[in-house]
């Protein structure tokens, strides 16, 4: 497929998965998008298998569940240093190699995301989105910045110091919602949503994309894509996409996330 421009719309929020981030051709390509679209690109990343790897070496077996990891007391300390430490540290020095002018940030960082526990018996210091206050991004992107954001989160109670872990593609859908975005990108290592023959399904509704994960078809990391796709889509994001790098600047690539039937007749008339 070849490479096209993507095309001047409004705000995109891309979420990168922790695998997608080794890619070589990640920076350069999000420093073309950034030119394409100034003050109009917010990231939002993950890291989860450096986690995985420093809970191991600290003799901890990573736990997951739909695809959302089991935070003990360990896991947390090591998501706020591998996400908000290493992980978000990384890429924004690989975005200004390339002229991207990217600042890191946290969900914590000036109370830009919220959240309260998943089921703290079950999943321990894993959150799900609460408030979101995108000022902060706001004011990054008024001055010519491209915010990086790692997603662990403040707690919902603004009176009390700690984080909660949120899944990265959780905290994209809230993030881009708050933000009245134009689009959500959810970037993986596959060219989309996949059928049980591994072919990409072009456009998915709410109703195909909730019947996948019941037949087990679309699992673990992939299940949690999509109910952060519907959740964006219930917030206003006008448009949700999963796929892998190639189809972040091709708008008719991936696997476009609609609402109903009838919305995908209309993005296919849209998007050529």
């Amino acid at each position: 497929m070849s490479e096209a421009s993507p095309p001047a719309a409004g705000l995109i929020v891309v979420k990168l998965g922790g695998r997608t981030q080794s890619d070589v051709a990640l920076p350069a390509t999000l420093a073309a998008l950034w030119r394409a679209r100034p003050g109009q690109v917010v990231l939002v990343h993950g890291g989860g298998d450096q986690v995985s790897a420093l809970q191991k070496l600290r003799g901890e077996e990573p736990v997951f569940i739909g695809g959302r990891r089991v935070t003990t007391d360990v896991a947390l300390e090591l998501v706020r240093m591998v996400l908000s430490g290493l992980a978000n540290k990384q890429l924004v020095s690989a975005l200004v190699a390339t002229g991207a002018p990217a600042v890191g940030i946290s969900g914590e960082d000036a109370g830009l995301l919220r959240a309260s526990p998943i089921d703290q018996a079950t999943f321990g210091w894993s959150g799900t989105p609460g408030a979101v206050d995108p000022r902060v991004v706001h004011t990054l992107l008024a001055g010519g910045f491209l915010p990086v954001i790692s997603p662990v989160a403040a707690r919902e109670d603004a009176s009390l110091s700690g984080a909660y872990n949120v899944n990265g593609d959780d905290a994209a859908a809230a993030i881009a919602a708050a933000l009245g975005a134009d689009e959500l990108f959810l970037l993986a290592d596959v060219p989309g949503v996949l059928d049980a023959d591994k072919a990409r399904i072009p456009t998915l509704t709410l109703d195909d994309a909730r019947a996948l994960v019941a037949s087990g078809v679309a699992g673990g990391g992939m299940a949690a894509k999509l109910d952060a796709g519907a959740v964006a889509l219930a917030g206003g994001v006008s448009r949700v996409r999963i796929g892998d790098l190639a189809a972040l600047t091709v708008p008719a690539a991936g696997t476009a996330i609609v609402a109903r039937a009838d919305a995908a007749a209309v993005l296919t008339r849209q998007v050529p």
